[in-house]
């Protein structure tokens, strides 16, 4: 395991958090060092057809062994961390044979990672675990993905009397401010179908997440002093705090579990002339999405109507952004992919947890794009922060699951399987 402790470490300390601001791609030039690293590191354990674009999409194959017709399969992770919290400078703690007690991740600033309050801690007991140091997020999201492809693909390589068809990898930037996707080339990519490795816990094994939409909304004001206000003031900031109050209260991500959607105010900045407001609405259900957004426009309209005489023009405006959809719909009619994992997961004594993504990966926009692409776990909790961790264990069964996968394409008769699902 020591082999993919160094591997993951050697791609964390790496920084490579996107920019939703920014507008090139990749969205930081930083993320191209990582790029970089993997091109030479699928050329080093021996792939071929290794590419890197301009816009740092990575891309290589692994060739088939065998002399029979196999479908050519896809692994795909992104080398991106989240801008909700700092990936700059992350020094990971290495904690072997986990005692399920408290993890002092910073002594200094007292940041303890505790199972009495993350509880799948305690899932872990006796295995080793990599953390933060406490001032960073770990960067397993999705550094575990991109660590158990190449280590997958490399085992591959060192073990031919393991059968399997053509297998090609891809490795984006941005996922996560949610543009991984946006400039993938799926036919250069060439694989009938793939895989995500962005999961979470070991055993999961998703084909459904949110739609998902993104809302800007502007609030508008009038400045006047406030000795003399009356009747003619307007505080932009307390017209977003009455849109926010009309969104309902309980349907936030810290209420909602499971297929229940919910809206997320995500950015909040703002002075008496003018507040700007970043909201996000998620729903498992097309209809229910649709409704939300409806929603959202009607809180916006109610707002302008009741503020049209006195300001004179909308003092809302809203521009309302459908991001992804439920990738479900095109991975139903190939059901028969999400039943090769979850086969190989069982062949290795492995649990599959099969449940709705309460969120979206590349593999959601994939999945439109021609591309079905289901997701596997990769091992990480708690992403995007401080308490962020990754047992290794997991990650190595991620290694195996990928393996396995590869292993029954090569053996599994999908004209029969293609039969089954009609």
């Amino acid at each position: 395991m020591q082999h993919i402790i160094d591997r993951f470490v050697s791609y964390v300390t790496i920084d490579t958090e996107s920019d939703a601001n920014s507008p090139t791609t990749p969205s930081t030039k930083k993320q191209l060092v990582l790029a970089k690293l993997l091109v030479k590191e699928l050329k080093d354990i021996g792939l071929t057809e290794v590419t890197i674009d301009k816009n740092g999409y990575v891309m290589g194959t692994l060739p088939s062994n065998v002399d029979h017709e196999v479908p050519t399969i896809g692994f795909v992770s992104h080398y991106d961390t989240s801008p909700d919290f700092t990936g700059k400078d992350v020094q990971p703690q290495i904690i072997p044979n986990y005692d399920g007690k408290d993890i002092v991740l910073n002594k200094e600033q007292n940041i303890v990672l505790s199972p009495s309050y993350f509880k799948d801690l305690l899932l872990y007991k006796g295995q080793t675990l990599i953390t933060t140091n406490g001032l960073t997020l770990l960067g397993a999201d999705d550094k575990a993905g991109l660590t158990e492809i190449v280590t997958a693909m490399e085992y591959l390589v060192q073990h031919p009397e393991i059968k399997h068809g053509k297998i090609r990898v891809g490795f984006t930037p941005d996922e996560e401010i949610g543009r991984g996707a946006d400039i993938f080339d799926v036919e250069k990519f060439g694989a009938q179908w793939a895989y995500t490795m962005d999961g979470s816990q070991i055993g999961e094994l998703e084909y459904e997440n949110f739609n998902a939409a993104g809302a800007k909304i502007i609030f508008k004001g009038k400045s006047v002093h406030p000795g003399y206000a009356k009747g003619k003031m307007i505080n932009s900031m307390l017209i977003a705090n009455h849109f926010i109050n009309k969104l309902p209260k309980n349907e936030i991500p810290q209420e909602t579990k499971g297929y229940e959607g919910f809206f997320h105010v995500t950015g909040l900045t703002g002075s008496l002339e003018e507040t700007k407001l970043e909201l996000i609405i998620r729903d498992h259900d097309a209809k229910k999405f649709k409704k939300r957004k409806k929603r959202v426009q009607k809180i916006v309209n109610d707002i302008n109507k009741k503020f049209a005489k006195q300001f004179g023009e909308d003092i809302c405006i809203a521009e309302i952004k459908d991001q992804y959809y439920n990738m479900r719909e095109k991975v139903e009619p190939m059901m028969f992919i999400v039943d090769l994992a979850e086969k190989a997961m069982k062949q290795l004594g492995i649990k599959p947890l099969i449940k709705p993504i309460r969120g979206g990966t590349d593999g959601s926009r994939l999945s439109y794009m021609g591309l079905p692409c289901p997701n596997i776990f990769a091992g990480g909790h708690n992403f995007h922060g401080k308490y962020e961790y990754v047992p290794v264990e997991s990650m190595q069964k991620a290694v195996d699951v990928i393996v396995k996968i590869a292993e029954l394409t090569a053996t599994t008769d999908f004209s029969k399987e293609s039969k089954k699902k009609k």
